[in-house]
Formats: structure tokens, C-alpha cells, sequence
């Protein structure tokens, strides 16, 4: 176990893929490092790594990984390899995109370096999963720049979920202009709806805010409509696991909730994003695969059970906002606002033709 003080990146590579276990925290502080392919699957699956693009350059890293361990003597059956990792990999967590879309970036490269001798092939994995990481990072505060614009005049912010620098490379997504006007010394507040059932608000968001001292109330979900009506809350700002080509947004469950609240009470919704959470090849939230969890996330609080045994339990991990609830789209490319389709093509095209630059 490691002092909580000294917070290494969230993801990251030391020989194989290492993570902080968000299953532990704020308890503990603990480092799982995954030793060969299915337990960088086991670590997506079982939520020890979570947030959409820290799922997505975990996954890299797990190609780089799956490389690493094949003994495939040729390119050409080492990227067979691969794309079997890719399908594994991919079938993990099925809401986020930025799985796929980075599995689909390693296979991609793999197949255009094809006459590589295949340790070349393997250095150069391992390198764009790298880059996969920094450009994150990077994407991450270039949102917090951005969308530290619209929080000039904001005194009190409300979150859902967790997309801090957990759910990320560093830094975060929907945390990122709150960390960006904290650093600039404005006064800010955040209220933190806990995020039931797994609690990512409470566990991971609040612990969070507290290691950055950025001043924050925990409270229950069913406790944002109270502090909306009293006026308590100048905005919204969320993260996404994926946003369709319409801007339709789908995240954590409880999310289309806060959004018609919000709507109620004239209370702005932000979303904040990478552009590998934009979905252009997916036409509508409609199309947007819902993850189903297990059920004792619902009936149990850790170990401990909160419900009688063998009732009949739902759990949809995700729901879709549709693109009329959502105020503005932060990007690293800048902010989008409704109609979204355009802006959020033109987005994508343009992050797409910087990193085939690099």
C-alpha cells in the first residue's frame, strides 16, 4: 500500500500494465499490476480500472501487452494475435468507445507496419500505447481550458459519477475546469451526488476533490433535486462513455435524471469529453448498447447485504441523455453546442488528422 499523499497516474507501463485498484480506494491506496492479458480484462470488467478513457489506454496497454507475450515468430501471425485480444478486450465493457476505439488504434497500426520484424512490431506497440496515454493527459487539460470558460461566473457545480483523474490518464474530464478554476483561484463548490449503486462519487470523486482542496458537500442522488430548487446549483457538468453522432450522451445511470432536472430548473448541463468518447459511426443514443451489471452491486454496499435475499433486481450501469438536455459538449477541440452533428464531426476529423500527423 502506497501514502495516499503521493497519487501516482491513474494507468500507466512498468514492465506490464500497471493501475491504481479503485475497487480499494479511499481506503487504500494499492497498485495492481497485470501480469498478461486476462487480467487486463478482469481489471475492465471487474471496475479495478474505470472511466472511459482510462478503459481505453488500459486496453492499449493490454495490446502492447498481448504482443509482448505472444511467440509468434512473424508480423503477420503476431496481428492475428492481436485481433483476437482486440475481441476479447473490446467484449469487456460495452458502452465505452474508447475501448474500441483504442483496440481498433493499436490493431490499426499493427496491420500498417505489417513487414516489421515482429520485436519492431512490438517496440512500436508499445510506443503508440504511450502516446495513447500522454495525448490523454494532454486532452484532458485542454478540456479543463476550455471549459473553464463557461464556469466564470459559477460558484456551485454539481457532478454525478466519477470523471476525475481516475476515469482518465490524469486530471479528468468533467473535473477538468473545476481543477482549471481552482488553480486560477477562483472560488468553487462542488456537489457530489455519491452515484449509487457503486458509489464512484462518494468513493472516488469526493476523495478526489479532498487530495486537490477543492472545497465539496457529499450528498445522496435523490438529494439534487432539493439543492436545485433552493438555488444551491449554478450548473451541471458530467463526463460521457460515449456521445453519438446527434450529441445524445450516454453515462453513468442517473444521469437523463439530473438532465430533465436540470431542465426544470434552467440549470445548464455540461458535458465533458475527449474526442475518442464521440461515436460518429452510431447515429443516436438508441443505438447505444447498455451495460447490464451484476446484480449484487445493487443489493450489497461492499460485502455488506442491504436487501432480502433473492428479490428480483435491474441494473443498467448506463442511460442516454438525448442531445435537446445537454447545454454544450466540451472537447479538447473546443466546446460544441446544439445542433451538435456538425461540430462534433468536424471535432473528430480534425483530432483524427493531429494524431495521424504525429
Amino acid at each position: 500500500m502506497q501514502p495516499m499523499n503521493e497519487v501516482p497516474k491513474t494507468v500507466w507501463w512498468d514492465d506490464v500494465p500497471c493501475l491504481i485498484d479503485q475497487l480499494r480506494l479511499p481506503a487504500t491506496l494499492d497498485i495492481v499490476r497485470c501480469e498478461d492479458l486476462n487480467s487486463v480484462i478482469e481489471a475492465i470488467r471487474s471496475m479495478q480500472v474505470r472511466g472511459a478513457p482510462a478503459i481505453g489506454i488500459t486496453a492499449a496497454y493490454g495490446m502492447a501487452l498481448a504482443a509482448k507475450r505472444s511467440t509468434a515468430q512473424t508480423s503477420s501471425k503476431l496481428i492475428e494475435k492481436l485481433a483476437k485480444a482486440k475481441s476479447l478486450l473490446d467484449a469487456a465493457r460495452p458502452t465505452a468507445i474508447n475501448l474500441a476505439w483504442a483496440t481498433k488504434r493499436m490493431l490499426d497500426l499493427a496491420e500498417a507496419n505489417a513487414q516489421l520484424e515482429p520485436d519492431q512490431l512490438r517496440q512500436r506497440l508499445l510506443a503508440e500505447a504511450e502516446t495513447i496515454r500522454d495525448q490523454d493527459e494532454a486532452m484532458c487539460r485542454a478540456i479543463g481550458q476550455h471549459g473553464k470558460t463557461l464556469l466564470a461566473q459559477t460558484r456551485n457545480v454539481l457532478t454525478h459519477c466519477n470523471a476525475g483523474g481516475l476515469a482518465t490518464a490524469a486530471y479528468g474530464t468533467a473535473l477538468a475546469p473545476i481543477r482549471a478554476v481552482h488553480e486560477d483561484g477562483q472560488p468553487i463548490h462542488v456537489w457530489v451526488d455519491e452515484t449509487r449503486p457503486f458509489l464512484q462519487g462518494a468513493r472516488l470523486t469526493a476523495w478526489e476533490l479532498q487530495q486537490a482542496g477543492i472545497d465539496l458537500t457529499l450528498i445522496t442522488d435523490n438529494m439534487a433535486a432539493y439543492f436545485m430548487q433552493q438555488g444551491h446549483v449554478d450548473c451541471i457538468i458530467v463526463g460521457s462513455d460515449r456521445i453519438a453522432a446527434n450529441g445524445d450522451v450516454a453515462n453513468k445511470i442517473g444521469t437523463y435524471g439530473l438532465a430533465v432536472l436540470a431542465k426544470a430548473h434552467n440549470i445548464p448541463l455540461y458535458v465533458a469529453a475527449p474526442t475518442s468518447t464521440i461515436d460518429l459511426q452510431t447515429a443516436n443514443g438508441a443505438a447505444i448498447p447498455i451495460e447490464q451489471r451484476s446484480t449484487q452491486e445493487v443489493t450489497h454496499i461492499g460485502q455488506q447485504a442491504i436487501a432480502a435475499e433473492g428479490i428480483k433486481v435491474a441494473h443498467p450501469a448506463f442511460d442516454v441523455t438525448p442531445a435537446h438536455l445537454v447545454t454544450a459538449i466540451i472537447t479538447e477541440q473546443g466546446i460544441a453546442y446544439p445542433p451538435f452533428a456538425e461540430q462534433l464531426q468536424t471535432m473528430v476529423e480534425t483530432a483524427n488528422a493531429a494524431n495521424a500527423r504525429q
